[in-house]
C-alpha cells in the first residue's frame, strides 16, 4: 500500500495610448541567452491596460474568491458523507466587486491620481474586515477533516498529492463505517479541485513562470537603464539614494504612515519620475517579452494547465 507522506500545497502576486519604438530598446535578439527583442513600447500606459501573456493563465481576484468557495463546497460535501455539517469559513469578500488592476504595483506605485490621494497606502478606502474564525470541530470531526487524530505530529499522516493517487493511500482511519480520505476532507477538497489526476499541473507553476520573467526583466539592461534614470529624477526631486521603486517606503521611513502628507508628497514625485522616463512603458514591454519567451518554452505544460483550469471552472459551474 502506498504510504506517501503529507506534502501540503498552498490551498488555497483599455485606454488607448500612443505607442513608440524607443531608440536603443530593440534588444540583442531572440535567443534564449540574450535580451529579447521588444514590440511596441507604450508611452506611460496605465497599469490597468497592461496585457501580459501570463494573464491568460492567472485567475482574477473574483475567480480566486470563487475557487475558494468551490473548494469549501467540496470539503463540506466530503464532511457530509461522514454525517458532519460543515459550513466552512465564510469569505467577507464579494466576488466581482470593483474593477481589478492586477498589475497596479508590478513596477511600484504608478497611478498619479492614487498617489495624490493616498500616497503608498494600498488599503485606502477598503476598510478593515475581520477574518472569520474557523468553525470549531469535535474530535471526531477533526479526524475526518484532517485525516489524523487530534494531537498527532503534524505532517506524518499518510497523504497523496493527487486525487488519483489518494485512491491507493490508506489513511488508517475510519468514521461512520467508511475510510477517511488520505489527508482528510480538507485535502480531498483541494485535490478534487486542483489536483484530480496524476498529470495535474502544480497550482503554483504559472506563478513561478511569471516570477521568473519578472526577475529576468529586472536584470535587463533596458530596465536597469530606466530605473537609473528614475532614481536620478528622484534625486533631483529631493529623494536621494533610492535605487529601486520597491524601496521608497522603507528608505523614506514611511512604513507607519503610508498615506500621510509626507508619503503623498513622495508618491507624487515617484510617479512623476516614472512618467518622465516612461518606466512603466519600457518595463512593461520588457516584462512582456520575457513572458512570451517562457510561454513558448513551456507551451506544452501551459496548454495542459489551461485545459485543467477550464475544467475547474466547469466544476465550479456544476456546483452552482
Amino acid at each position: 500500500m502506498n504510504t506517501s507522506r503529507r506534502s501540503r500545497p498552498a490551498a488555497p502576486v483599455v485606454a488607448l495610448l500612443a505607442t513608440a519604438l524607443l531608440a536603443g530598446c530593440a534588444g540583442t535578439g531572440g535567443s534564449e541567452g540574450g535580451e529579447p527583442q521588444l514590440g511596441p513600447v507604450e508611452v506611460n500606459p496605465a497599469t490597468a491596460t497592461l496585457a501580459l501573456p501570463m494573464d491568460a493563465y492567472t485567475d482574477t481576484e473574483a475567480e480566486r474568491i470563487r475557487m475558494g468557495q468551490v473548494q469549501q463546497a467540496l470539503v463540506s460535501r466530503c464532511m457530509a458523507r461522514y454525517g458532519f455539517t460543515y459550513e466552512g469559513v465564510r469569505s467577507a469578500e464579494a466576488a466581482g466587486a470593483g474593477a481589478e488592476d492586477r498589475h497596479a504595483y508590478l513596477f511600484g506605485l504608478a497611478d498619479p491620481a492614487y498617489a495624490a490621494a493616498h500616497g503608498y497606502d494600498r488599503s485606502a478606502g477598503e476598510g478593515s474586515v475581520a477574518k472569520p474564525a474557523p468553525p470549531q470541530l469535535s474530535d471526531s470531526a477533526y479526524v475526518v477533516m484532517n485525516g489524523e487524530r487530534p494531537g498527532a505530529q503534524g505532517g506524518t499522516a499518510p497523504d497523496a498529492n493527487t486525487e488519483e493517487e489518494a485512491a491507493q493511500v490508506d489513511s488508517g482511519l475510519t468514521a461512520a463505517g467508511q475510510k477517511v480520505p488520505a489527508g482528510g476532507c480538507g485535502r480531498e477538497g483541494y485535490r478534487k479541485l486542483y489536483a484530480p489526476t496524476k498529470d495535474s499541473v502544480d497550482l503554483l507553476f504559472t506563478f513561478g513562470l511569471a516570477s521568473e520573467a519578472h526577475d529576468r526583466s529586472r536584470q535587463d539592461s533596458r530596465v536597469v537603464d530606466a530605473v537609473k534614470k528614475w532614481s536620478s529624477c528622484m534625486d533631483k526631486s529631493g529623494y536621494a539614494r533610492i535605487a529601486s521603486p520597491y524601496d521608497v517606503v522603507e528608505k523614506l521611513g514611511l512604513e507607519d504612515d503610508k498615506g500621510g502628507p509626507k508619503a503623498v508628497t513622495a508618491a507624487k514625485a515617484d510617479v512623476a519620475c516614472k512618467r518622465e522616463v516612461n518606466l512603466v512603458g519600457i518595463w512593461g514591454a520588457v516584462e512582456k517579452a520575457y513572458q512570451e519567451r517562457l510561454v513558448e518554452e513551456h507551451a506544452e505544460t501551459l496548454a495542459l494547465y489551461k485545459k485543467q483550469r477550464e475544467a475547474r471552472f466547469k466544476l465550479a459551474a456544476s456546483l452552482g
